[in-house]
């Protein structure tokens, strides 16, 4: 009795858990370009990617960084700053059709890449996109972020140790709000 003894070995990037092959075909077999987010622990990088036989060509990219020539104070991995981020992107790319590829990510309500993505289509983009998951416009303004540095500046050394890197930019926490609508206006009269 002969025994089958093949084994098939998965594509480099299935083996290190960086491209699920199943989802992206799924998100070819459309035929439209991608928005594909990806975020660090710093950053957070928003890239419009058309499929190409030879190699995925990304036609236009934003990039958190790119925050720093509007003046922007806050920290780059937050909610705020994936909604500028995301509006950056959507000026660039002038009224695209795109469908989302969050990679590897879980889809959480309200989480960071729904505020790009909510930032992007208010730019112009359309990106199919369910309005359930999408954060609030307080959260995204970071209406949190000052009323929590409000409730914990009777404190302080945690005030401090808190929002440093804010305080080091040089940016008062409770103003973020507002430091926000200044950035998100520069960037829509681009």
């Amino acid at each position: 009795m002969a025994t089958n003894n093949k084994y098939t070995v998965q594509h480099r990037r299935k083996r290190e858990g960086k491209t699920n092959y199943k989802v992206r075909m799924k998100l070819l077999s459309g035929h439209k370009p991608r928005l594909v987010i990806r975020k660090s622990l710093k950053h957070i990088q928003a890239q419009i990617v058309e499929f190409n036989p030879s190699g995925d060509k990304v036609v236009i990219s934003a990039h958190t960084k790119e925050l720093a020539k509007y003046g922007w104070k806050g920290s780059n991995c937050g909610t705020n700053a994936a909604y500028l981020t995301g509006l950056l992107l959507g000026k660039k790319a002038k009224n695209k059709t795109c469908v989302l590829d969050i990679g590897q990510y879980t889809s959480v309500k309200g989480c960071v890449l729904y505020a790009l993505v909510q930032g992007a289509t208010d730019a112009g983009l359309k990106i199919p996109c369910s309005k359930e998951v999408i954060p609030s416009k307080q959260r995204i303004r970071g209406e949190h972020v000052a009323a929590y540095a409000k409730q914990l500046k009777t404190d302080k050394d945690k005030y401090s140790q808190q929002f440093a890197t804010y305080i080091k930019k040089g940016l008062d926490p409770e103003t973020l709000p507002n430091h926000f609508d200044e950035i998100k206006k520069k960037i829509e009269a681009q």
